[in-house]
């Protein structure tokens, strides 16, 4: 036994080689998947090109497709979370403002419980609001996320048939 320790043999080619060819296609072989090519498929067909009208055609036979073949809640969730943010919003207004005048009532009976009233109302609306735009965008999020596994699967079940 020799004492110097073993040196690991050197690859075949350098880095920076293997790199390149790694990169460059091989003739004949499929092209690799370029995300910036494909963008996320939001359900509208590709077909139907920058055409408007022919996007508001498709989401209209979506809408009232009876066999759920294409489905829409991806195209409508920015929506729902808009709509969703509107009601938290509205909801938060309603009830910061009835907790301040209920707990400034009090005031004049219980002084005690009208400033626990205030600093209640203070802490605890803006904390629920808080926690409900959090639950309805984990909600929308889960939803949407459902929709792009049953649209991944059914591609993958299209491309898999012989």
């Amino acid at each position: 036994m020799s004492d110097s320790p073993s040196v690991p043999p050197l690859p075949d080619q350098p880095a920076a080689e293997a790199a390149r060819a790694a990169a460059a296609p091989a003739p004949g072989a499929a092209p690799t998947y370029d995300p910036a090519a494909d963008p996320d498929d939001t359900g509208v067909p590709r077909s139907l090109g920058d055409d408007p009208a022919a996007v508001g055609r498709g989401f209209f036979s979506a809408l009232f497709d009876l066999s759920f073949r294409t489905f829409i809640t991806r195209r409508l969730a920015s929506v729902f979370y808009l709509v969703g943010l509107i009601a938290i919003a509205i909801g938060f207004i309603v009830y910061l403002v009835n907790g301040i005048v209920g707990a400034v009532s009090l005031l004049w009976i219980n002084v005690g419980a009208g400033v626990t009233g205030i600093i209640a109302t203070l802490i605890i609306v803006p904390l629920v609001s808080f926690i409900a735009i959090i639950a309805l965008r984990f909600i929308i999020e889960a939803v949407v996320a459902l929709i792009a596994i049953a649209e991944n699967t059914e591609r993958t079940a299209q491309h898999t048939r012989r």
